[in-house]
């Protein structure tokens, strides 16, 4: 199990890799992001994305997974998110691309009103196969402290 205080400021980590295809961006475009460059080869032509583009929010929901397959099978004692900060969507993500998530803890902090729980920002970039980054954010999460009887083991 990672705790808290397991957590090393500055150390880099690869969360993993996600294909995207061309079916799961029209799919998650047709739900929740229906614009025509989203959905359309032809409309896609006309916009500076060139041809279909997966929606931000499908980029976000692809990262997700990718980072919480990471925690799961690490046993991250995590205890959910508050949100994130500095979202940017650098590039723009297409079927084919292969997605790297990587992170890299940026600072952690004792909670003052709950001694066994703490919190951590971590800088999240995500690049394509071509190593460009298409979107970055800051992710603020909770995580359990190690208990004191695990301490003096």
């Amino acid at each position: 199990m990672i705790y808290f205080e397991d957590l090393e400021i500055g150390k880099p980590a690869v969360f993993g890799t996600y294909d995207v295809t061309r079916e799961e961006v029209l799919e998650f475009a047709r739900k929740y992001d229906p614009q025509p460059f989203h959905l359309s080869d032809e409309e896609a032509a006309k916009t500076h994305f060139g041809r279909i583009a997966a929606s931000g929010w499908h980029t976000a929901a692809m990262v997700m997974a990718v980072i919480a397959r990471r925690v799961v099978a690490e046993q991250q004692a995590g205890l959910g998110s508050p949100g994130i900060d500095e979202l940017r969507w650098k590039k723009p993500v297409y079927p084919g691309d292969t997605l790297t998530v990587s992170g890299e803890v940026l600072e952690k902090t004792p909670s003052r009103s709950r001694p066994d729980i703490g919190s951590f920002r971590t800088m999240t970039t995500v690049t394509n196969q071509h190593d460009e980054v298409v979107m970055t954010f800051i992710s603020i999460v909770l995580i359990r402290r190690r208990p004191a009887a695990d301490q003096q083991s």
